[in-house]
């Protein structure tokens, strides 16, 4: 149903992109007899999701949540462990390392990328850091040379959370594919998506039939399934991460309009980037500027003057029919953080950054006009006075 309000339609800041095979899809899995995990589809929507991704080696999930939570303990994470996380992210890159007993450790951010800052990283390390858990915010590359070079001086292992960059070609090599163990998200709010879904990408191969063993509620049924056994049973720990047939088969239409998805997103990101430019100069506004050029078009953000201006542009736009929203409460900050993390050095700039930032309406199916409503709505605020 379309809202609107007064001066035209409400442009909503997200909105799940429908690829055209997916009800074809759906109504093959529900004529047929498998409508659980690891059917056709997954075996499809695996294989595009390999070529996207450049993972040799993947297993879907039922989130990208589940996807952490076997990369957390495919890292070997037990009670009493340290992981390193940037304190602005999701919830579930800490949620993840306390499910294990780890403890996550929260530093700070880079001011203009939102991104871990690596010198922060390495200050933060003890004797009982297990591994660093990045993520590459907006799909935007964490520096990863200087991630990677702190891990092997620390003999340290490598968490991409990779839910914003799926795609993402950099210096370093695919975002996900760079560190030990990768994650991709598949939530309807993300580039491509099922619903609820995620993905497990491991640099390892030697990962992978434990991490089988994980996903199918802690048995060797994939085994099983293959032919490698005569019958299955309870190896290991696990939990159900297995996405069913239904989801997969959203997933595999979703991958096939990759392209498509992100030639939408890119060319309505390059329109923000090049209507703002002047007017954020003109007002100390700073824009999302990745280094080398280099995202995933999933988000667009600006980080304005004071958290003030922030609150009252949030206001400001929705009055003018223009959804915009900020992001993550700080994890250190958060009830749960200080319940089950702790923080290493300031935190300055995860707060100011969190506190300024504005993101705008980003998804393919926005209309010219709509952009150009956007646009102008964030033109005509007028800032506070200090």
């Amino acid at each position: 149903m379309t809202t609107v309000v007064a001066g035209g339609e409400r442009v909503l800041f997200s909105r799940p992109f429908r690829s055209p095979h997916e009800k074809e899809n759906l109504a093959a899995v529900i004529d047929s007899d498998h409508v659980h995990g690891d059917g056709p589809f997954t075996q499809s929507a695996s294989r595009r999701l390999s070529e996207v991704s450049g993972a040799e080696n993947l297993l879907l999930t039922t989130s990208g949540t589940h996807a952490l939570e076997m990369a957390v303990r495919l890292l070997g994470v037990q009670p009493g462990d340290e992981v390193i996380v940037p304190s602005f992210t999701f919830s579930s890159g800490a949620a993840s390392v306390v499910a294990a007993g780890g403890v996550p450790v929260f530093v700070d951010i880079e001011g203009d990328t939102g991104n871990i800052d690596p010198e922060r990283v390495e200050a933060a390390i003890t004797p009982r850091t297990k591994a660093i858990s990045v993520m590459h915010y907006g799909g935007v590359p964490v520096d990863m040379d200087a991630i990677g070079d702190i891990a092997q001086r620390h003999g340290l292992t490598v968490l991409e959370d990779n839910a914003h960059g799926l795609g993402v070609m950099t210096k370093y090599g695919a975002l996900g594919t760079i560190g030990d163990v990768g994650i991709q998200s598949f939530h309807d709010s993300k580039n491509v998506h099922c619903g609820e879904g995620g993905a497990v990408l491991l640099g390892d191969p030697a990962l992978r039939e434990g991490a089988e063993i994980m996903r199918e509620k802690g048995t060797d049924r994939s085994k099983f399934m293959r032919g490698q056994v005569d019958k299955y049973s309870w190896v290991d720990w696990g939990s159900s991460y297995l996405p069913s047939e239904l989801n997969a088969a959203v997933l595999d239409s979703q991958l096939e309009s990759f392209e498509e998805i992100q030639r939408c997103r890119h060319e309505i990101w390059d329109c923000y980037r090049a209507s703002l430019e002047e007017w954020a100069s003109d007002a100390s506004v700073t824009l999302m500027s990745p280094p080398d050029d280099v995202h995933a078009a999933h988000i667009f953000f600006m980080l304005m003057p004071t958290e003030e201006d922030r609150d009252a542009a949030l206001q400001h736009s929705r009055d003018n029919g223009v959804v915009t929203t900020f992001h993550y409460v700080p994890l250190h900050s958060s009830p749960a953080g200080r319940t089950f993390g702790r923080t290493s050095g300031s935190l300055e700039k995860t707060d100011s950054f969190a506190g300024r930032l504005l993101r705008l309406p980003l998804w393919p199916g926005m209309s010219d006009g709509q952009v150009a409503k956007v646009i102008d709505t964030m033109k005509g605020y007028v800032f506070i006075a200090h």
